[in-house]
């Protein structure tokens, strides 16, 4: 009977949906007060019935309830009580639900923190939420019905995928969804907009904080996933450009400008065609990644295996969205006034050269993703485009972007002095280079090259903090004063720093993996070592053992330096009971912000087993840098500014949609 509760709770969302997609509408054209109301009581109801539809099949796996075909297909007696909440978004019907649960957030947070929009605009923006609503919430109905029974129930689950049984899937999908969906906030406020015909400052100040939540929850998503992919599947590497990895990376790209372009229109009210257009193409990228992933047409680890037949309908909301919004912006944006002028340098023209170069980078990534899906379908022929096309393309538009960041926040609205900000920089690049020079000679060397990658990650780093020292005038002016100025500063300008010095220990980590990254394949029989990173393991032999629903042979390894042991470290070979799959546990040990790696492949014909072994330095860089770009989000949102937002306008205020000259 709760099955059928959390089934009918479905359907009443879905009515309640489609109320909230009409009613608010034609409210907010005939200027209905009464009407317009609905739009944040439908959504906070609407929230609610979805959170109890979740809740009843987050209480079906965790009970084991195999008549339900979700959870029986999914899930496992033994499987840990971790794994069984995981389960529910592990598989493509919960998955969907998790998707529409947090769409549901996000507009109930709408209703409620929108209090201060204009009730035409608010109507409307919740309007369209709900229109996404509906377009998913049939689509679970319809082909994906997390609730339908078997008759008779099984005894025993067949289990949830193995690979999929890791505390990083357990946070991976959330914090990835939080990020995706909460892109749609940004579509609905461009749409309604659109639909009302008043885009001005005010409306980017609206959109920036929601803007800035999902940029920030989708960088947390996409370095747990990629995380999770280094030490789980046993294979070394951090992004493998994976068709999948790509659906998540392209919003994350044209979020970022669109979060640079907001701030462009919010300061001086430039860029508004640009930040309209963005708002759409990013959550239209986050339709595209949900297509990719349940559509059948990708074969990946991150894949759901899905009938095809989703895919079709996946495909038509995508149509039925991107076109009706692109439609619509083309109707409309011939009318939106031009906004503020600048000079090519100011502030305003380095985020426009940083938009420009996100988005080419944006297109390349989408280019190299979907051609050879299209070259398969129109021709039957296969090809594969993968990571020396992206590193290549990529790599090269990424240059002058990490060379043009520090210039950004030195440079003045409107008109910058260029020279200006080359007299306080070029200390801030000497030391970087000093430094990546130094670098490179304490790792030994590798390509000359990598000193100038180096450099460039250093450099964003110090630019960060130069950027802080300047604006405090520290050296110019008394210790107190400075202090006053700093913490006098907005947490905005603490939160662009945090994420611009997040991408230099990020490039720092990628180039330092790159350059410096050792790997030894070998044969190693009980008693023999090996050297790697400057540490000698020594293969002590193997030993059985067994989980709550898996058996496992594990390695195990003693590290030694100079030597003394200073760790030990277990790798495993496992196979789960109920689907009898094997998957490979790699070892790995932390030596400061550098990892030794060890992966067991095949046992050999006299005794051995053959090792992998990497050595990462600074690889933690990498994922270290993303949480400080996250940090960077967090704090910025706890600016004040951003969490009350922009005031209720005058009723006499100037519409900003008028006739271009």
């Amino acid at each position: 009977m709760i099955i059928e509760i959390g089934h009918y709770a479905l359907v009443l969302a879905l009515a309640t949906a489609v109320i909230l997609s009409i009613v608010p509408v034609i409210g907010a054209r005939r200027r209905d007060q009464a009407m317009m109301d609905v739009a944040p009581l439908g959504s906070i109801v609407l929230f609610a019935l979805v959170t109890l539809s979740f809740g009843v099949l987050t209480y079906a796996h965790v009970v084991s309830d195999f008549s339900v075909k979700n959870v029986w297909e999914n899930s496992h007696s033994l499987v840990p009580l971790i794994y069984k909440y995981s389960g529910v978004w592990g598989n493509h019907e919960g998955s969907m639900m998790l998707w529409l649960l947090i769409l549901a957030l996000f507009s109930a947070m709408v209703a409620l923190f929108g209090r201060n929009l204009p009730d035409t605009l608010r109507a409307n923006v919740l309007s369209v939420q709900a229109w996404i609503s509906v377009a998913f919430i049939l689509f679970i109905l319809l082909t994906s019905n997390p609730f339908t029974r078997l008759d008779p129930a099984p005894a025993e689950g067949r289990d949830l995928n193995p690979v999929l049984q890791d505390i990083g899937l357990a946070i991976h999908p959330p914090l990835l969804y939080l990020g995706y969906v909460g892109f749609s906030v940004c579509f609905s406020f461009a749409v309604a907009a659109l639909m009302e015909g008043r885009i001005d400052a005010a409306w980017a100040r609206w959109v920036r904080p929601w803007t800035l939540a999902a940029w920030t929850f989708l960088t947390l998503g996409i370095a747990m996933g990629s995380y999770w992919a280094y030490y789980e599947l046993g294979w070394g590497g951090w992004w493998f450009w994976d068709p999948v990895e790509n659906a998540s990376f392209m919003p994350w790209l044209a979020g970022t400008a669109l979060l640079h372009s907001a701030l462009v229109m919010e300061k001086r009210e430039a860029l508004k065609i640009w930040t309209v257009l963005l708002a759409i193409l990013t959550f239209s990228l986050s339709l595209m990644g949900t297509f990719l992933v349940r559509s059948g047409v990708l074969t990946s680890v991150h894949a759901f295996a899905s009938d095809p037949s989703r895919g079709v309908f996946i495909l038509c909301i995508l149509m039925i969205f991107i076109g009706g919004a692109l439609s619509l912006f083309a109707f409309r944006a011939p009318l939106l006034s031009a906004g503020g002028l600048f000079a090519p340098v100011s502030r305003e023209g380095a985020l426009v050269l940083n938009n420009l170069i996100l988005t080419v980078a944006c297109g390349t990534v989408l280019t190299g993703t979907l051609y050879p899906l299209l070259l398969e379908t129109l021709t039957g022929d296969k090809i594969s485009v993968g990571p020396p096309f992206f590193n290549m393309t990529f790599g090269l538009l990424m240059i002058p972007l990490l060379l043009v960041v520090p210039f950004g926040p030195l440079l003045a609205w409107k008109r910058g002095d260029l020279l200006g900000v080359l007299q306080r920089l070029y200390v801030v690049a000497g030391l970087a280079f000093a430094a990546a020079v130094i670098f490179f000679y304490i790792e030994h060397g590798g390509p000359v090259l990598s000193v100038l990658g180096l450099a460039a990650g250093l450099f964003l780093i110090f630019g960060a903090i130069a950027d802080l020292w300047y604006r405090a005038g520290i050296g110019k002016v008394a210790a107190n004063v400075a202090w006053r100025r700093l913490s006098g500063l907005p947490r905005s300008a603490f939160g662009t720093a945090l994420a611009h010095a997040g991408l230099g220990i990020t490039v720092l980590g990628i180039v330092a993996v790159s350059t410096f990254a050792t790997e030894h394949v070998l044969e190693l029989k009980p008693g023999e070592t090996t050297d790697a990173g400057g540490y000698t393991l020594h293969f002590d032999g193997m030993q059985p053992a067994n989980g709550p629903n898996y058996k496992e042979d594990r390695g195990h390894f003693s590290i030694r330096r100079g030597g003394v042991e200073v760790a030990d470290v277990w790798s495993a070979k496992r196979v789960y009971v109920a689907q009898q799959m094997p998957t490979t546990e790699a070892g790995i040990v932390t030596f400061g912000l550098s990892q030794l790696y060890v992966s067991l492949g095949d046992p050999t014909n006299d005794g051995g087993i053959v090792v992998r072994i990497w050595w990462k330095p600074f690889i933690l860089c990498i994922w270290g840098g993303a949480l400080v770009m996250s940090l960077g989000g967090f704090v910025s949102l706890s600016d004040r500014r951003l969490r009350v937002g922009a005031p209720r306008r005058k009723a006499k205020a100037v519409a900003a949609m008028e006739p271009a000259e």
